[in-house]
């Protein structure tokens, strides 16, 4: 995303520019446009017409403006899958749209050829992945955001910040890899293992000593996870943090 902010803040008519050639999956090109009125079918909205609402000086809006110039593929593929599920809800979000959106708000893909790492995300092994294996960490894992809330709430980044995340391989295609991860009638809200990403080397000011992954109410082992939507602050901060009109379309 760094070559769009590099030209400063764009504006909508900067981000439509960059979006030539990108579609819904109904074949739509899409265009930010600035939001009219609450449209309770957000996502249907966007599927028919490829329009996306998108609020001047907003970082929420421009966030999801960039995965959709970043990720193409997969925010279509997100933006098909919920269009598809929205008329067979009778009104109430359903646990395959619970998933579609923790992974649109709050998601990363964790770029990776070693199981053991892959391993010590799913047991929540925290202090052993980012303390212990350090080095190892940033050889040989990566970290890449999808997720616009979480963009947003890094602007002023707190240790509980937590994505949902998928595993892929090094040297593939990630938008590719997101698309079809996401596109899985298997993958559930639990499916999506949860990591506390500002513990990455680096990522947050304080993470240099060990003694910051001893906050159980953030590193939380797997004993201690008793919900899906994340940790603690994050997962209530991600909740409230939604596209627009995402409470509209959910409404009822």
């Amino acid at each position: 995303m760094r070559p769009w902010l590099a030209r400063a803040r764009p504006g909508l008519e900067a981000l439509n520019g960059f979006a030539q050639g990108i579609r819904t999956a109904s074949g739509r090109q899409i265009c930010f446009v600035p939001p009219r009125t609450a449209d309770p079918y957000y996502e249907v909205k966007v599927f028919e017409s490829g329009e996306i609402p998108t609020r001047a000086d907003n970082w929420h809006d421009l966030f999801n403006a960039l995965v959709w110039l970043a990720f193409p593929r997969t925010k279509a593929r997100l933006n098909a899958l919920h269009a598809a599920e929205i008329p067979r809800e009778g009104g109430r979000r359903g646990p395959r749209r619970d998933m579609l959106t923790l992974f649109d708000e709050g998601g990363a893909l964790v770029v990776t050829s070693q199981a053991d790492l892959i391993g010590l995300i799913r047991e929540r092994r925290w202090r052993a992945l980012f303390w212990d294996q350090r080095e190892r960490l940033r050889a040989q894992l990566r970290i890449v955001v999808f997720g616009h809330a979480v963009m947003e709430k890094a602007l002023e980044p707190f240790p509980a910040i937590t994505c949902k995340v998928v595993f892929a391989p090094p040297g593939r295609n990630l938008d590719d890899e997101a698309a079809q991860a996401i596109s899985s009638a298997a993958l559930t809200p639990r499916g999506l293992a949860p990591l506390p990403v500002f513990g990455y080397p680096g990522w947050h000011p304080d993470n240099g000593r060990p003694d910051f992954y001893d906050d159980r109410r953030v590193f939380r082992p797997a004993r201690e996870v008793k919900s899906a939507p994340g940790v603690g602050q994050a997962a209530a901060a991600l909740r409230a943090e939604e596209s627009p009109g995402s409470e509209e379309r959910d409404a009822g």
